[in-house]
């Protein structure tokens, strides 16, 4: 874990920004040496148990070959399933139906069962409608009947959560949360961006589009690529602050900008625990501010404490023994208490390029033609000035770019639909900062 930030407050000053990298390596899937802590033994993969949930909804026959299309996704990340791994199909409309292996159970991945479950996938049509959050329910079950280390799901849809109210479904992702991790993928252009990336964001998995189906299987298969990859499950930051001070929030900030602040739990006076869910070799960037006393001149004082740690069977944790120190420094040198930490400028930068993208595109919905140019003017701006080329080719879609670093633009009169929903959907993932 390492921390960056300006440590030097003026005298007066309060708030403290650090960006805490994390780095996870030594994974067993990787076939490199172990040099992390570890929940399963030396030489052995984690155990999984994966469920994959597919949209059989009457609307994925049309064109009738993204119902194909979904079959053969579903079929490639099967074939990517390690051995051992207990997995599960499920066929989502209005209702949610065990496709493989059925009766509440979870199979054994292998030449066999694998064989099977391709098998079975071809009885998969279109029909009914959809209710997403019973699809969830299901793979909740599926998943608590096994005591996997890593548990995980993967959800495709097509359409809009139609047959269920939003508040059935926030409460289906509120009980979700935290038993399980899962990616969301919609296809086509016929869903709802918020319903999707919301249900990722909430399981702490990824949100994606694939506007053409043809390209649902390599999809598929990087997820349950990356999924085979995780070692580690249900990891949490915690931090812990000295009397008086206060955390104002907790982002992820790389490889994608997500809210933890309010996900905390308290673990104990002074301590709370953000979830990070589970992790291979990988590493993340995360967004720290706290409030602190006033600062005098000659102050030093540690603001905060981060540590990463893993729940256990018996209700303690695990740490997992990397810690990181924010520190208040108070000064009277205005040049050290003025300057900005570069990783902060930057992650505060992807942070405000996520949000103005996000108002860009609601106000253009909306028809308020003067605040969308502005707010994707600037969400221009600030990509040029990070150096985020893909954002900055999909707002290039969007806007006819004048000036990218003035923020200069104009709206396209046309623009397509895959176009501006592939903006939405991946406007929240960030660049790294160059160190």
């Amino acid at each position: 874990m390492d921390v960056y930030q300006n440590e030097f407050l003026p005298e007066g000053g309060r708030t403290v920004d650090a960006i805490v990298t994390v780095t996870a390596t030594g994974g067993g899937t990787t076939g490199s040496a172990v040099t992390t802590p570890r929940l399963h033994a030396p030489g052995r993969a984690p155990s999984a148990a994966v469920v994959i949930m597919v949209d059989c909804s009457g609307s994925m026959d049309y064109p009738p070959a993204k119902m194909r299309h979904a079959r053969e996704a579903t079929a490639a990340a099967i074939d990517v399933l390690r051995d051992g791994v207990r997995f599960a199909v499920v066929a989502g409309t209005h209702q949610a139906q065990e496709v493989y292996p059925g009766n509440g159970r979870l199979a054994v991945a292998g030449p066999v069962t694998r064989d099977q479950a391709k098998q079975a996938l071809r009885r998969l049509g279109a029909g009914g409608g959809t209710a997403i959050g019973t699809w969830l329910r299901l793979a909740d079950r599926l998943l608590s009947s096994s005591d996997a280390d890593i548990r995980h799901g993967i959800l495709l849809t097509d359409g809009r959560n139609e047959h269920e109210s939003p508040e059935d479904l926030r409460a289906t992702l509120e009980t979700c949360a935290g038993r399980f991790t899962c990616d969301a993928r919609g296809v086509g252009t016929d869903w709802e961006v918020k319903e999707v990336t919301g249900i990722a964001s909430a399981l702490l998995g990824t949100a994606d589009i694939v506007a053409d189906p043809a390209g649902l299987a390599a999809d598929f298969t990087r997820m349950m690529e990356t999924a085979m990859g995780k070692e580690v499950a249900d990891v949490s930051l915690r931090l812990w602050t000295p009397v008086g001070a206060t955390v104002r929030f907790v982002k992820q900030v790389a490889p994608a900008v997500e809210d933890l602040t309010g996900r905390r739990t308290e673990a104990g006076p002074r301590f709370g625990d953000y979830p990070t869910g589970s992790w291979g070799d990988e590493s993340r960037d995360y967004h720290v501010r706290i409030e602190v006393p006033p600062a005098s001149v000659g102050l030093d004082m540690l603001a905060a404490r981060v540590r990463l740690v893993v729940p256990q069977p018996d209700g303690g944790v695990r740490d997992l023994g990397a810690q990181g120190l924010i520190k208040a420094v108070g000064t009277d040198d205005v040049a050290a208490s003025t300057a900005i930490n570069p990783q902060v400028a930057h992650y505060t930068g992807q942070a405000e390029l996520a949000q103005v993208v996000q108002q860009g595109l609601d106000l253009r919905k909306a028809g308020d033609i003067d605040g969308a140019t502005a707010k994707l003017g600037r969400a221009v701006q600030l990509a040029h000035a990070s150096g985020h080329a893909d954002t900055a080719k999909l707002l290039a879609k969007v806007v006819d770019v004048v000036d990218a670093a003035a923020g200069t633009v104009r709206l396209k009169a046309k623009v397509e639909e895959a176009d501006e929903m592939t903006l939405e959907t991946r406007s929240t993932k960030t660049v790294r900062v160059k160190k």
